[in-house]
């Protein structure tokens, strides 16, 4: 099985307009770049400078349409 290891930055400025980076690699290769903000979550694959962008409430539809394992908090 693949190991992933997700690592994040915060920029030193306000949360509210700064947004969260996390880095995401595949067995120590990188896959991409996920940019979380107040508005959306962009995901930057490997090697591109345009994401995809998507919304809170698709991120919610999506998720609840394809996700297919429930985790308990």
């Amino acid at each position: 099985m693949a190991k992933h290891l997700v690592s994040f930055s915060i920029p030193e400025r306000e949360l509210g307009r700064a947004d969260v980076q996390f880095l995401v690699k595949q067995d120590e290769t990188l896959l991409g770049t996920l940019a979380v903000s107040n508005g959306s979550l962009v995901w930057f694959p490997k090697g591109t400078t345009y994401g995809c962008k998507m919304g809170w409430s698709k991120f919610d539809s999506v998720m609840k349409e394809y996700a297919t394992r429930f985790e308990k908090r």
